[in-house]
Protein backbone atom coordinates (compact mmCIF):
# COMPACT_ATOMS: atom_id res chain seq x y z
CA UNK A 1 0.00 0.00 0.00
CA UNK A 2 1.05 3.51 -0.71
CA UNK A 3 1.55 5.33 2.66
CA UNK A 4 1.62 8.61 0.19
CA UNK A 5 -2.05 8.03 -0.33
CA UNK A 6 -3.19 6.08 2.85
CA UNK A 7 -7.27 6.16 1.68
CA UNK A 8 -6.52 4.72 -1.63
CA UNK A 9 -7.70 7.59 -3.86
CA UNK A 10 -7.28 6.86 -7.07
CA UNK A 11 -5.56 9.98 -9.11
CA UNK A 12 -6.16 11.21 -12.32
CA UNK A 13 -3.89 13.85 -13.73
CA UNK A 14 -2.41 16.65 -12.51
CA UNK A 15 -4.88 19.92 -10.12
CA UNK A 16 -2.85 23.05 -10.73
CA UNK A 17 -3.97 25.21 -7.99
CA UNK A 18 -3.61 28.84 -8.84
CA UNK A 19 -2.55 30.75 -5.76
CA UNK A 20 -3.38 34.64 -5.65
CA UNK A 21 -0.11 36.47 -6.68
CA UNK A 22 0.93 38.32 -3.43
CA UNK A 23 0.35 42.76 -3.42
CA UNK A 24 4.29 43.97 -4.21
CA UNK A 25 5.39 45.77 -0.94
CA UNK A 26 7.50 48.89 -1.55
CA UNK A 27 9.38 50.77 1.09
CA UNK A 28 7.08 53.79 -0.20
CA UNK A 29 3.96 51.62 0.09
CA UNK A 30 4.97 50.77 3.87
CA UNK A 31 5.39 54.50 4.83
CA UNK A 32 2.42 55.07 3.02
CA UNK A 33 0.33 52.78 5.33
CA UNK A 34 1.85 54.46 8.42
CA UNK A 35 0.84 57.69 7.62
CA UNK A 36 -2.55 56.95 6.52
CA UNK A 37 -3.63 54.70 9.17
CA UNK A 38 -2.34 57.59 11.45
CA UNK A 39 -4.13 60.80 9.47
CA UNK A 40 -7.01 58.30 9.96
CA UNK A 41 -6.68 58.03 14.01
CA UNK A 42 -6.29 61.60 14.71
CA UNK A 43 -9.69 62.28 13.40
CA UNK A 44 -11.06 60.68 15.97
CA UNK A 45 -10.52 61.59 19.78
CA UNK A 46 -12.24 59.77 22.42
CA UNK A 47 -11.67 58.50 26.31
CA UNK A 48 -13.39 55.57 27.88
CA UNK A 49 -14.97 55.71 31.44
CA UNK A 50 -17.03 53.52 33.76
CA UNK A 51 -20.22 55.11 34.86
CA UNK A 52 -22.94 53.83 37.66
CA UNK A 53 -26.53 53.03 36.08
CA UNK A 54 -27.88 55.98 38.47
CA UNK A 55 -24.96 58.43 36.83
CA UNK A 56 -26.74 57.10 33.31
CA UNK A 57 -30.29 57.53 34.99
CA UNK A 58 -30.12 61.03 36.54
CA UNK A 59 -28.39 62.52 33.06
CA UNK A 60 -30.48 61.20 31.39
CA UNK A 61 -33.52 62.52 32.79
CA UNK A 62 -31.51 66.07 33.27
CA UNK A 63 -31.34 66.16 29.50
CA UNK A 64 -27.16 65.71 29.91
CA UNK A 65 -27.28 62.64 27.94
CA UNK A 66 -29.46 62.82 24.73
CA UNK A 67 -31.42 61.14 21.66
CA UNK A 68 -30.47 63.16 18.62
CA UNK A 69 -33.37 62.71 15.96
CA UNK A 70 -31.57 60.32 13.78
CA UNK A 71 -31.73 57.52 16.23
CA UNK A 72 -34.74 55.21 15.99
CA UNK A 73 -37.76 55.34 18.27
CA UNK A 74 -37.88 53.13 21.35
CA UNK A 75 -38.60 49.67 20.04
CA UNK A 76 -37.68 47.60 22.99
CA UNK A 77 -40.74 45.91 24.37
CA UNK A 78 -40.60 44.70 27.96
CA UNK A 79 -39.30 41.53 27.34
CA UNK A 80 -36.05 42.71 25.97
CA UNK A 81 -35.97 45.49 29.04
CA UNK A 82 -36.49 42.64 31.29
CA UNK A 83 -33.80 40.90 29.58
CA UNK A 84 -31.06 43.60 29.76
CA UNK A 85 -32.10 44.20 33.25
CA UNK A 86 -31.46 40.63 34.01
CA UNK A 87 -28.30 40.53 32.42
CA UNK A 88 -27.28 43.78 34.71
CA UNK A 89 -28.25 41.91 37.77
CA UNK A 90 -26.25 39.20 37.02
CA UNK A 91 -22.87 41.32 36.15
CA UNK A 92 -22.94 39.63 32.88
CA UNK A 93 -21.14 42.11 29.93
CA UNK A 94 -23.27 44.24 28.00
CA UNK A 95 -22.30 46.29 25.19
CA UNK A 96 -20.49 49.82 25.87
CA UNK A 97 -22.40 53.06 24.87
CA UNK A 98 -20.69 55.51 22.80
CA UNK A 99 -22.14 59.33 23.08
CA UNK A 100 -19.96 62.45 21.46
CA UNK A 101 -19.24 65.31 23.46
CA UNK A 102 -21.08 68.53 21.94
CA UNK A 103 -20.12 72.20 22.01
CA UNK A 104 -22.56 72.72 25.41
CA UNK A 105 -21.14 69.91 27.02
CA UNK A 106 -23.87 67.27 26.46
CA UNK A 107 -23.51 63.79 25.43
CA UNK A 108 -25.66 63.15 22.39
CA UNK A 109 -25.80 59.31 22.07
CA UNK A 110 -24.54 57.58 18.83
CA UNK A 111 -25.05 53.77 20.18
CA UNK A 112 -26.95 52.87 23.24
CA UNK A 113 -30.26 54.91 23.48
CA UNK A 114 -31.94 51.56 24.04
CA UNK A 115 -30.24 50.28 27.29
CA UNK A 116 -29.74 54.12 28.87
CA UNK A 117 -33.45 54.42 28.38
CA UNK A 118 -34.43 50.95 29.98
CA UNK A 119 -32.05 52.03 32.81
CA UNK A 120 -33.76 55.04 33.24
CA UNK A 121 -37.40 53.69 32.83
CA UNK A 122 -35.94 51.06 35.59
CA UNK A 123 -34.70 53.03 38.43
CA UNK A 124 -37.99 54.72 38.06
CA UNK A 125 -40.67 52.31 38.06
CA UNK A 126 -41.31 52.20 34.49
CA UNK A 127 -42.45 48.89 33.89
CA UNK A 128 -42.22 45.08 35.82
CA UNK A 129 -39.77 42.76 34.92
CA UNK A 130 -41.18 39.64 32.73
CA UNK A 131 -39.82 36.52 31.06
CA UNK A 132 -37.26 36.06 33.34
CA UNK A 133 -35.51 32.63 32.82
CA UNK A 134 -32.56 32.90 35.44
CA UNK A 135 -33.89 35.39 38.17
CA UNK A 136 -37.40 33.59 37.69
CA UNK A 137 -38.57 35.48 41.66
CA UNK A 138 -38.01 39.12 40.19
CA UNK A 139 -41.04 38.32 37.29
CA UNK A 140 -43.97 41.00 37.79
CA UNK A 141 -41.84 43.26 40.07
CA UNK A 142 -40.70 46.53 39.04
CA UNK A 143 -37.29 48.41 41.18
CA UNK A 144 -38.81 49.52 44.19
CA UNK A 145 -39.88 46.23 44.94
CA UNK A 146 -37.04 44.69 44.86
CA UNK A 147 -34.83 44.44 48.41
CA UNK A 148 -32.97 47.62 49.47
CA UNK A 149 -29.43 45.89 49.23
CA UNK A 150 -30.32 44.89 45.42
CA UNK A 151 -31.47 48.21 44.82
CA UNK A 152 -28.42 49.71 45.84
CA UNK A 153 -26.33 47.50 43.66
CA UNK A 154 -28.01 47.67 40.58
CA UNK A 155 -27.57 51.40 41.43
CA UNK A 156 -23.98 51.36 41.71
CA UNK A 157 -23.25 48.49 39.09
CA UNK A 158 -21.05 50.26 35.83
CA UNK A 159 -21.17 49.93 32.27
CA UNK A 160 -18.60 51.12 30.28
CA UNK A 161 -18.69 54.83 28.00
CA UNK A 162 -16.69 55.67 25.61
CA UNK A 163 -17.25 59.30 24.72
CA UNK A 164 -15.97 61.39 21.34
CA UNK A 165 -14.41 64.20 21.87
CA UNK A 166 -15.57 67.45 20.77
CA UNK A 167 -13.01 67.54 18.25
CA UNK A 168 -14.32 64.92 16.77
CA UNK A 169 -15.16 65.66 13.19
CA UNK A 170 -19.30 65.20 12.15
CA UNK A 171 -17.40 63.13 9.00
CA UNK A 172 -16.02 60.85 11.41
CA UNK A 173 -19.05 60.71 13.83
CA UNK A 174 -21.25 59.47 10.92
CA UNK A 175 -18.73 56.85 10.18
CA UNK A 176 -18.62 55.65 13.60
CA UNK A 177 -22.58 55.65 13.39
CA UNK A 178 -22.20 53.74 10.14
CA UNK A 179 -20.32 51.32 11.68
CA UNK A 180 -21.04 50.50 14.76
CA UNK A 181 -24.88 49.89 13.47
CA UNK A 182 -24.24 48.14 10.35
CA UNK A 183 -21.80 45.25 12.05
CA UNK A 184 -24.40 43.36 13.98
CA UNK A 185 -28.21 43.25 13.93
CA UNK A 186 -29.47 46.90 14.84
CA UNK A 187 -30.83 49.86 12.95
CA UNK A 188 -33.05 49.16 9.75
CA UNK A 189 -32.02 51.21 6.49
CA UNK A 190 -33.77 54.32 6.57
CA UNK A 191 -32.70 54.21 10.26
CA UNK A 192 -29.14 54.54 9.38
CA UNK A 193 -29.56 56.76 6.73
CA UNK A 194 -31.08 59.60 9.79
CA UNK A 195 -27.82 59.48 11.32
CA UNK A 196 -25.12 59.16 8.24
CA UNK A 197 -26.69 61.14 5.16
CA UNK A 198 -28.04 64.60 6.78
CA UNK A 199 -29.42 67.35 5.18
CA UNK A 200 -32.09 69.26 3.22
CA UNK A 201 -33.52 66.41 1.66
CA UNK A 202 -33.44 63.66 4.11
CA UNK A 203 -35.45 66.08 6.38
CA UNK A 204 -37.98 67.01 3.46
CA UNK A 205 -38.61 63.15 3.45
CA UNK A 206 -38.93 62.76 6.93
CA UNK A 207 -41.24 65.68 7.18
CA UNK A 208 -43.39 64.32 4.26
CA UNK A 209 -43.75 60.74 5.97
CA UNK A 210 -44.66 61.85 9.37
CA UNK A 211 -47.78 63.81 7.98
CA UNK A 212 -50.75 62.43 9.58
CA UNK A 213 -52.89 62.04 6.13
CA UNK A 214 -49.89 59.94 4.22
CA UNK A 215 -49.32 57.43 7.62
CA UNK A 216 -53.04 56.88 7.77
CA UNK A 217 -52.52 55.53 4.05
CA UNK A 218 -50.26 53.12 5.60
CA UNK A 219 -51.37 50.28 8.13
CA UNK A 220 -48.26 49.33 9.66
CA UNK A 221 -48.22 46.64 12.19
CA UNK A 222 -46.96 47.90 15.68
CA UNK A 223 -43.60 47.08 15.87
CA UNK A 224 -42.90 48.66 12.18
CA UNK A 225 -44.41 51.80 12.96
CA UNK A 226 -41.42 53.19 14.97
CA UNK A 227 -38.72 51.43 12.40
CA UNK A 228 -39.33 54.64 10.19
CA UNK A 229 -40.84 52.44 7.43
CA UNK A 230 -42.85 55.62 6.29
CA UNK A 231 -39.94 57.14 5.51
CA UNK A 232 -38.75 54.15 3.71
CA UNK A 233 -41.72 54.02 1.50
CA UNK A 234 -41.25 58.30 0.81
CA UNK A 235 -38.19 57.68 -0.08
CA UNK A 236 -38.51 54.85 -2.98
CA UNK A 237 -41.40 56.93 -4.26
CA UNK A 238 -38.95 59.61 -5.43
CA UNK A 239 -36.13 57.74 -5.52
CA UNK A 240 -37.87 55.14 -8.28
CA UNK A 241 -40.18 57.91 -10.27
CA UNK A 242 -37.26 60.26 -10.35
CA UNK A 243 -34.80 57.85 -12.32
CA UNK A 244 -37.48 55.39 -13.85
CA UNK A 245 -37.16 54.05 -16.15
CA UNK A 246 -33.38 52.93 -16.15
CA UNK A 247 -32.94 53.33 -12.12
CA UNK A 248 -29.69 55.30 -12.12
CA UNK A 249 -28.40 58.35 -10.80
CA UNK A 250 -25.07 59.75 -11.76
CA UNK A 251 -22.75 57.33 -11.90
CA UNK A 252 -24.81 54.71 -9.70
CA UNK A 253 -27.37 52.02 -11.20
CA UNK A 254 -29.90 49.93 -8.83
CA UNK A 255 -28.84 46.98 -11.07
CA UNK A 256 -25.12 46.72 -9.59
CA UNK A 257 -25.47 48.28 -6.23
CA UNK A 258 -29.17 47.12 -5.00
CA UNK A 259 -32.25 48.58 -3.22
CA UNK A 260 -30.47 50.07 -0.08
CA UNK A 261 -27.27 51.09 -1.40
CA UNK A 262 -29.09 52.68 -3.98
CA UNK A 263 -31.04 54.61 -1.87
CA UNK A 264 -28.00 55.68 0.04
CA UNK A 265 -26.72 57.04 -3.30
CA UNK A 266 -29.78 58.86 -4.26
CA UNK A 267 -30.73 60.25 -1.12
CA UNK A 268 -26.57 61.39 -0.54
CA UNK A 269 -26.66 62.71 -4.04
CA UNK A 270 -30.32 64.71 -3.27
CA UNK A 271 -29.17 66.25 -0.24
CA UNK A 272 -25.50 67.32 -2.32
CA UNK A 273 -27.75 69.30 -4.77
CA UNK A 274 -30.11 70.66 -2.36
CA UNK A 275 -32.60 72.33 -4.96
CA UNK A 276 -35.34 73.48 -3.91
CA UNK A 277 -37.54 73.78 -6.59
CA UNK A 278 -37.37 70.21 -7.12
CA UNK A 279 -38.68 69.42 -3.39
CA UNK A 280 -41.15 71.90 -4.17
CA UNK A 281 -42.68 70.24 -6.89
CA UNK A 282 -41.99 66.89 -5.42
CA UNK A 283 -44.27 68.16 -2.30
CA UNK A 284 -46.85 69.44 -4.36
CA UNK A 285 -47.05 65.85 -6.37
CA UNK A 286 -46.82 63.69 -3.39
CA UNK A 287 -50.10 65.77 -1.91
CA UNK A 288 -52.12 65.57 -5.12
CA UNK A 289 -51.42 61.22 -4.82
CA UNK A 290 -52.29 61.59 -1.52
CA UNK A 291 -55.77 63.09 -2.02
CA UNK A 292 -55.68 60.83 -5.46
CA UNK A 293 -55.41 57.78 -2.32
CA UNK A 294 -57.57 58.67 -0.23
CA UNK A 295 -60.24 59.32 -3.15
CA UNK A 296 -60.17 56.07 -4.56
CA UNK A 297 -58.42 53.58 -1.67
CA UNK A 298 -60.16 55.03 1.12
CA UNK A 299 -60.00 52.31 3.51
CA UNK A 300 -56.96 50.24 2.26
CA UNK A 301 -54.54 53.46 1.34
CA UNK A 302 -51.25 51.39 0.10
CA UNK A 303 -51.97 47.86 1.44
CA UNK A 304 -52.81 45.04 -0.33
CA UNK A 305 -56.54 44.58 0.38
CA UNK A 306 -58.89 46.54 3.19
CA UNK A 307 -58.43 46.20 6.50
CA UNK A 308 -55.17 44.52 6.26
CA UNK A 309 -52.29 46.03 8.31
CA UNK A 310 -48.75 45.84 6.96
CA UNK A 311 -47.30 47.24 3.41
CA UNK A 312 -45.84 45.17 1.05
CA UNK A 313 -42.77 47.80 -0.72
CA UNK A 314 -43.39 45.88 -4.24
CA UNK A 315 -47.10 46.59 -4.23
CA UNK A 316 -46.84 50.15 -2.77
CA UNK A 317 -44.07 50.65 -5.51
CA UNK A 318 -46.48 49.59 -8.06
CA UNK A 319 -49.43 51.52 -6.74
CA UNK A 320 -47.65 54.82 -5.19
CA UNK A 321 -44.94 54.99 -7.80
CA UNK A 322 -47.83 53.95 -10.85
CA UNK A 323 -49.90 56.31 -9.55
CA UNK A 324 -47.70 59.27 -9.06
CA UNK A 325 -46.19 58.54 -12.60
CA UNK A 326 -49.76 58.52 -14.20
CA UNK A 327 -51.26 61.58 -12.23
CA UNK A 328 -48.05 63.86 -13.77
CA UNK A 329 -48.92 62.87 -17.31
CA UNK A 330 -53.21 63.37 -15.94
CA UNK A 331 -53.75 65.53 -13.04
CA UNK A 332 -57.62 64.75 -13.11
CA UNK A 333 -57.17 61.42 -13.72
CA UNK A 334 -60.52 59.50 -12.73
CA UNK A 335 -60.37 55.39 -13.08
CA UNK A 336 -63.56 53.66 -13.58
CA UNK A 337 -61.99 50.37 -12.32
CA UNK A 338 -59.76 49.20 -9.92
CA UNK A 339 -60.48 45.59 -9.72
CA UNK A 340 -56.61 44.84 -11.21
CA UNK A 341 -55.26 45.74 -8.23
CA UNK A 342 -56.68 43.48 -6.20
CA UNK A 343 -53.52 41.22 -4.85
CA UNK A 344 -55.46 38.78 -2.56
CA UNK A 345 -54.53 34.97 -2.59
CA UNK A 346 -57.64 34.31 -4.05
CA UNK A 347 -57.46 36.08 -6.97
CA UNK A 348 -54.34 35.65 -9.34
CA UNK A 349 -53.96 39.10 -11.07
CA UNK A 350 -51.62 40.07 -13.44
CA UNK A 351 -50.30 42.78 -10.84
CA UNK A 352 -50.91 39.81 -8.11
CA UNK A 353 -48.12 38.05 -10.14
CA UNK A 354 -46.07 40.80 -10.77
CA UNK A 355 -45.73 41.59 -6.50
CA UNK A 356 -45.52 38.40 -4.93
CA UNK A 357 -42.26 37.03 -6.63
CA UNK A 358 -40.55 35.75 -3.62
CA UNK A 359 -37.09 36.18 -5.39
CA UNK A 360 -35.02 38.67 -7.01
CA UNK A 361 -38.31 41.04 -6.41
CA UNK A 362 -35.88 44.08 -6.88
CA UNK A 363 -34.14 43.27 -10.01
CA UNK A 364 -34.65 46.48 -11.97
CA UNK A 365 -36.55 44.58 -15.17
CA UNK A 366 -38.91 43.44 -12.42
CA UNK A 367 -39.20 46.72 -10.67
CA UNK A 368 -39.50 48.29 -14.21
CA UNK A 369 -42.66 45.58 -14.86
CA UNK A 370 -45.24 46.52 -11.88
CA UNK A 371 -44.70 50.36 -12.22
CA UNK A 372 -45.14 50.21 -15.79
CA UNK A 373 -48.32 47.86 -15.27
CA UNK A 374 -49.76 50.39 -12.60
CA UNK A 375 -49.18 53.26 -14.47
CA UNK A 376 -50.57 52.04 -18.00
CA UNK A 377 -53.78 50.68 -15.98
CA UNK A 378 -54.36 53.76 -13.74
CA UNK A 379 -54.47 55.65 -17.23
CA UNK A 380 -56.44 53.02 -19.20
CA UNK A 381 -59.10 52.45 -16.89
Amino acid sequence: MDNSNPFNIKIVGKIDLEVPKKKKVTPELLQGIEEQIDQQQRKVKYDIRELTMEYYANKFEKGDMYVPDYQREFVWDEKHESRFIESILLELPVPMIFVAATENSKWEIVDGSQRVRTIDAFINDGFELIGLKKLTKLNGLCFSQLPQSIQLMFRDSAMRLIVLSKQTTEEARKEMFDRINTSGVSLLPMEIRRGVYRGEFTDFVIRLANEDRFKKLCPLEGFMKKRREEEEMVLRLFAFSETYPHFKIGKYALGEYGVAEYLDHYIDIKNETNDTNDMKQKEMEFWRLVSFMEKYFPKQGFAKAKNVPGVSKPYFEAIAVGAYMALKDNPNLSPKSLEWTNCNTNSHTVLFDLVSNRYRTHKPYKLKQRIEYAYKMFLQS
